[in-house]
């Protein structure tokens, strides 16, 4: 069992006095099921119930009343409702539409049993519930492992007591390093990185890289609108690593003849699976960041290491130095938005990247932290402060001087002057301090002024 950050998550909602049903979203095979199944050991009632399976499908599909659906939990487990505590989960749930507008009965009717609801392909059959429970549930997002995570996985406890020390204890950069790359190589799926961790041997993983993008490709049969959408949606996830951390266009993806709405339809649909992300860019320096939609959206793959795995490149890994410089820098751009987004539990979070595009000159900023009432601009770039053209044209502009550079180097705070004369500050952290980048913008924006 992996400890899961998102298990504290969890833990606050089972004790908090306004807690509400909990409907857990999540790709497939990210970990859902075990994380739940590991809050279950804090119950003295744990019913579990895949509703994928046929037994527990049948005893529960012809229910209409949540009074009759309550008692056939209770029952089909031999548990009784009394002074113990109860959690329940409902797992794949989109397999009975009807008992989702029931989850907000245990909100009304009883709120002493605590409900957990996931489904790997919930999104698609969310849009067409009657009387959505609206007010009477709450989500968590979950994403697959971060670095964090992926230390306590394979049980490298000194090195992750360093990662969550703030400031970092420069001693510890190049072992975290070293972990990072093998991290950046594995990538953050479960059970891929449980196989690791016995002989921490990649070759172990093949069979289980290739069974997961399989599912994926299998799923698609179960929510595609048609066959001609089967295809669609097979060539997109074919070509999805080759186009990762690019901004794409619709028409023509991918070298295809498919039409412009009928792609993005299709990402749509994978975007509810949670597979992929379209991350629109804002033009905007300080919140709120609205994300202009009529331009390329940045392409977001659910995890580096399937990404690896399907370009072929795992092997570049063996001699690499700098993730820069692995496959045009896009496979560390790629990773610090995956790690951005699971240091988030908020189901509508989505990483935000500012451009500027005019016919004069473009430019274009990685990463935007909300912090406060400020936009921070970050940067993933080796080599010179000089080089962050982009990062720089975006300070000169916002309500603020500070600006973060991930990078393959030491921890370091540098003055900086932009060419038009506006000083900031410049914080340079390891790439490998991307899942605490909130943290560490938080810390040091307010160890002096910016404003």
């Amino acid at each position: 069992m992996i400890l899961r950050n998102a298990l504290l998550e969890l833990q606050h909602w089972k004790n908090s006095p306004n807690r509400k049903p909990l409907i857990i979203r999540g790709a497939r095979q990210v970990g859902k099921t075990t994380l739940v199944n590991e809050l279950g050991k804090e119950y003295d009632n744990y019913l579990y119930f895949n509703l994928d399976e046929y037994e527990n499908k049948e005893l529960l599909i012809n229910a209409k009343r949540f009074e009759d659906v309550l008692t056939l939990l209770f029952l089909a487990k031999g548990a009784k409702r009394d002074d113990a505590t109860t959690l329940i989960f409902l797992d794949e749930i989109q397999e009975i539409p009807p008992l989702i507008p029931m989850l907000r009965y245990f909100y009304e009717k009883a709120k002493d049993i605590h409900v957990i609801a996931a489904g790997s392909l919930l999104e698609h059959v969310l849009g067409d519930v009657d009387n959505f429970p609206v007010g009477r549930v709450s989500y968590m997002m979950l994403h697959p492992l971060n670095f964090e995570e992926y230390l306590r996985a394979i049980q490298l406890e000194k090195l992750l007591i360093k990662l969550n020390e703030i400031p970092l204890d420069p001693i510890a950069t190049s072992l975290l390093f070293d972990a990072f790359h093998k991290f950046a190589l594995v990538g953050g799926m479960p059970e891929i990185v449980s196989n690791y961790s016995t002989r921490q041997d990649i070759n172990d993983c093949m069979s289980v890289y290739e069974a997961i993008i399989y599912s994926y490709q299998n799923d698609t049969l179960k929510y595609a609108k048609n066959l001609r959408q089967v295809n669609i949606l097979t060539h997109i996830l074919q070509n999805v690593a080759a186009v990762a951390d690019q901004r794409i266009s619709f028409e023509g993806f991918a070298n295809s003849s498919f039409r412009s709405q009928d792609v993005k339809d299709a990402m749509m649909e994978l975007e509810k699976a949670k597979i992929i992300q379209l991350i629109y860019p804002t033009h905007e320096f300080q919140p709120p960041a609205i994300p202009d939609k009529k331009v390329k959206p940045r392409l977001q793959y659910l995890d580096t290491g399937l990404m690896n795995f399907s370009l072929g490149i795992q092997q570049e890994f063996l001699t690499v130095n700098d993730l820069n410089d692995l496959y045009r820098g896009k496979i560390i751009q790629h990773l610090v938005t995956q790690e951005y987004n699971a240091s988030h539990f908020a189901p509508l979070f989505k990483p935000m990247f500012w451009v500027r595009e005019k016919k004069s000159s473009n430019a274009e900023v990685d990463l935007l932290c909300s912090f406060e009432k400020y936009l921070i601009p970050v940067e993933v770039k080796s080599g010179a402060s000089g080089r962050l053209k982009s990062l720089m044209m975006f300070i000169d502009q916002c309500n603020h001087s500070f600006a973060v550079r991930l990078y393959k180097g030491p921890l370091l705070v540098q003055d900086v002057i932009t060419p038009a004369g506006k000083p900031f500050t410049l914080l340079n952290l390891p790439y490998f301090l991307a899942c605490k980048l909130d943290l560490y913008i938080q810390y040091y924006f307010n160890s002096t002024s910016h404003k």
